[in-house]
């Protein structure tokens, strides 16, 4: 559950766990409970990534020289991760091969979260008071309310999730909203 008193970096690492317990329900769920488990994760890691990418990335890169090659290499992660993502969501949990191809999601994301976590948010709190932290979580769950429920691989920068971004989750809401009203 969300505490809006938390600032950017708490927000951040508990959907960090979040996702890490999406990936250990995976390993056990079965059938309808599986099927559902993946798409809440799908779900979350677009909408989690896209906030970072218009939010917090941004304001990395601006704080000081060092942090661009922090953030190009989170980049490079995040679109990979998004290419599988996408691979697997075509493919669907029944498909021969998910299992190799989502423990190899698994790693590359967790990956990432521990880069972010030890490279990123270092920067972020040597530079920010804590009241700029807050309202950089306010900032981020604005960011994800609108995000695009879905991967989006080649969309990985600030101005081209601002661009591309808005249509892309009108059409993935939509899309979610269909499934529901099928049961889906």
């Amino acid at each position: 559950m969300a505490d809006h008193d938390e600032d950017v970096i708490a927000l951040l690492q508990r959907q960090h766990g979040e996702i890490r317990a999406m990936f250990a329900d995976l390993e056990t769920a079965a059938d309808d409970r599986r099927k559902e488990v993946f798409r809440d994760l799908v779900r979350l890691l677009a909408v989690h990534e896209t906030a970072e990418e218009e939010v917090v990335h941004p304001e990395i890169r601006d704080l000081e020289p060092a942090a661009e090659t922090v953030v190009e290499a989170r980049l490079g992660e995040e679109h990979r991760a998004k290419e599988l993502l996408t691979t697997l969501q075509k493919m669907g949990p029944d498909a021969d091969g998910f299992d190799t191809l989502l423990v190899q999601l698994r790693d590359d994301v967790l990956a990432h979260a521990e880069h972010e976590e030890r490279e990123e948010f270092p920067f972020l709190r040597a530079h920010h008071s804590p009241e700029r932290l807050r309202a950089m979580a306010a900032t981020v769950r604005l960011a994800e309310a609108v995000a695009p429920t879905r991967p989006h691989p080649g969309v990985e920068s600030a101005k081209a999730n601002l661009l591309l971004g808005p249509p892309a989750a009108i059409m993935d809401r939509a899309r979610d909203v269909i499934r529901t009203a099928l049961g889906k």
